[in-house]
């Protein structure tokens, strides 16, 4: 597969907005500034095809990228403490939707800080793909961040943190060094091939 054309193709508010879903999904999950915007750029190598900040909670629709015949979603981060509770509400709702609308949904790439535990919104979210059987990956941002000692540690505080996930891969990533790129689209692509 290639990923050197993406489109953005739309934004959307509200569930309401959403197209049907006409092709597979590839979606992208994480608390408010874990780095889901960096992690498309890195994957399609553009900058600024998924426009990044470093203030949390910039990401506050459902952004659509067309590549060939997949989309790409950049669902909006949760967890993110300084929003109104009509804006929680309005995103409960949104993913919600999302989630249970019988969308084509191949695969659901939740990203997770490595340089903390997973959060409690971190570990919900994940316990929902398991329990509605999503397909699901955990990638593992901003591991560049650490140094070897405290890598080492946190590899092994998240064998512990993540015991209860049942066989899901957990991939390293960085959007500096670009290292965990490759293993995600070989992810990717494997499923996308399951159709």
């Amino acid at each position: 597969m290639k990923y050197d054309n993406p489109v953005f193709e739309a934004a959307y508010g509200t569930f309401a907005q959403l197209p049907p879903s006409k092709l597979p999904e590839i979606a992208f999950a994480g608390r408010s500034n874990v780095g889901k915007s960096s992690l498309l750029n890195k994957l399609f190598n553009r900058k600024n095809l998924a426009r990044t900040s470093s203030k949390p909670g910039k990401t506050i629709t459902i952004n659509f990228f067309k590549l060939g015949e997949v989309r790409f979603v950049d669902l909006p981060g949760y967890g993110y403490a300084k929003v109104a509770m009509s804006e929680k509400k309005r995103w409960a709702e949104m993913m919600e939707g999302y989630f249970n609308s019988d969308r084509n949904i191949r695969l659901v790439v939740q990203l997770v800080d490595m340089r903390h535990s997973p959060t409690k919104d971190d570990l919900d979210m994940i316990d929902f793909l398991s329990q509605t059987g999503y397909n699901f990956i955990i990638v593992m941002t901003k591991c560049d961040k650490l140094n070897k000692t405290e890598l080492n540690a946190r590899r092994e505080a998240i064998k512990e943190e993540l015991a209860h996930i049942d066989g899901a891969e957990i991939i390293e990533f960085s959007a500096v060094t670009g290292e965990g790129t490759e293993k995600i689209k070989k992810s990717i692509e494997s499923y996308l091939e399951e159709a």
